[in-house]
C-alpha cells in the first residue's frame, strides 16, 4: 500500500509550497555527539523519497560542513529541494562563536560562501540565523534583498527574532518565514511573535519541536548522551530541572500510547495543529525516524485531544531555560 503523500504549506503569503513537515540537518553534522555521513547522505534521500523537500541547513553547523554534506544530494536532486541555509555567526578554528555579524558585507561574503559549499546557484530561503546587535536590522535586510535582485536567493527569513525586529526587517522587504524554537516545551513564541507572524502573512518555522530529543520519552539523563552532545549544557537537560522535566515527558508518552501514536508523531502533530503556517524541522540521523515524525502530519486531533494536552500542559510547568545564560541573550532579539 503506498503511503499517503505529505500534505504541503506555504512559507509565507508569496513563499515557497513545501511538505508539512521539514528536516533539520543540524545533528548531522555537529552537537548531538557522532555522526556518520553516508549513514546521514542515506537518510537525506529517505526524506526526498517519501515526500519531505524542505531541508534546513546553516553555515555554523559543523563550521560548513553540513551544508557541504548536502552537496552531493543536491548535484543529483536540487529540484526536488526547497533548501534553507543560514548566516550570521563567526566562529573560531576551535569552533568558538566569537560574534553574530550581520553587516551587509558579511551578508554578501556569507552567501557566497555558503553557496559554494552546497554547490548551487541559489538558496530558496536565506535566513539571519541570530540578529546582530550591533548592526541595525534594515541594513542587513537590506542587504539581504540585493542578494534576492541578485537571483542568489529567493525568499529571506529570520531566527529568534522578536516581533519588534520582525517589523522593521518585514518593512524593507518581506520575510516569508520566522525560525525559533516552538514546541509543547517551549511556547514562548505564542505571546507575540506568532500572532505577529500571522498578522504580517509570515511563516513560522519550529526548530526543536521534540524539545531536542526529549519529548520523545528515550533521554532519562545525561549519562545516555555522548560526551561531546551540546544538551549535557542545556539547563533543561540538568540535575534537578531533568527530574521536573520527565513528568511531562512521561505524561505526554501516556497520553501518547492511549491514544495509538508514539510520543514524538503527539508532539508533532500538536505543533501541526496550531495552524496551517506553521513548519516544524525536526532533526534526526534515523531513516526510522523519519518515517515516525512523517506519520504525524497525517494526524488529526480532535477537540478533547486537543483539551487533553492543554490539560496536560497545565499541570507540568518545564524547568530550566532554553539555553545556557548566555546563549539566552541572542533569542527574541
Amino acid at each position: 500500500m503506498t503511503p499517503a503523500p505529505l500534505p504541503r504549506r506555504r512559507l509565507g503569503a508569496q513563499g515557497p509550497t513545501v511538505s508539512a513537515l521539514g528536516l533539520g540537518c543540524m545533528g548531522m553534522s555537529e552537537f548531538y555527539g557522532p555522526a556518520d555521513d553516508a549513514r546521514s547522505l542515506a537518510v537525506l534521500n529517505h526524506a526526498l523519497d517519501i515526500g519531505i523537500n524542505f531541508l534546513d541547513t546553516a553555515d555554523m553547523y559543523g563550521a560548513g560542513a553540513n551544508e557541504r554534506l548536502l552537496a552531493p544530494l543536491l548535484a543529483g536532486r536540487r529540484e526536488e529541494v526547497v533548501l534553507a541555509t543560514k548566516f550570521g555567526h563567526v566562529r573560531a578554528p576551535d569552533g568558538t562563536v566569537l560574534r553574530i555579524d550581520g553587516s551587509p558585507a558579511h551578508v554578501r561574503a556569507a552567501c557566497d560562501a555558503s553557496l559554494q559549499r552546497l554547490g548551487v546557484d541559489h538558496i530558496d530561503l536565506y535566513y539571519q540565523h541570530r540578529v546582530d546587535p550591533d548592526t541595525p536590522i534594515e541594513d542587513t535586510v537590506g542587504a539581504m534583498a540585493e542578494l534576492v535582485k541578485a537571483g542568489k536567493v529567493g525568499h529571506l527569513g529570520l531566527s529568534e527574532a522578536s516581533a519588534a525586529t520582525l517589523r522593521r526587517a518585514h518593512a524593507v522587504h518581506p520575510i516569508a518565514a520566522v525560525q525559533t524554537e516552538y514546541s509543547l516545551w517551549s511556547r514562548d513564541v505564542e505571546a507575540e511573535v506568532l500572532p505577529t507572524c500571522r498578522e504580517l502573512g509570515i511563516a513560522l518555522v519550529p526548530y526543536s519541536p521534540l524539545g531536542r530529543g526529549f519529548l520523545t520519552g528515550a533521554i532519562r539523563s545525561v549519562e545516555q548522551l555522548a560526551a561531546d552532545d551540546r544538551r549535557r549544557i542545556h539547563p533543561r537537560f540538568q540535575g534537578e530541572n531533568m527530574a521536573r522535566n520527565l513528568a511531562l515527558a512521561d505524561a505526554l508518552s501516556m497520553l501518547a500510547r492511549d491514544w495509538g501514536h508514539t510520543p514524538a508523531q503527539l508532539a508533532l502533530a500538536w505543533l501541526l495543529a496550531q495552524g496551517d503556517d506553521i513548519v516544524p524541522i525536526p532533526g534526526t540521523r534515523s531513516a526510522a525516524r523519519i518515517d515516525e515524525n512523517a506519520a504525524a502530519a497525517h494526524i488529526t486531533l480532535a477537540a478533547a485531544q486537543q483539551d487533553g494536552i492543554a490539560a496536560l500542559l497545565g499541570r507540568h510547568a518545564v524547568a530550566g531555560t532554553r539555553y545556557p545564560a548566555a546563549q539566552m541573550t541572542a533569542v527574541n532579539a
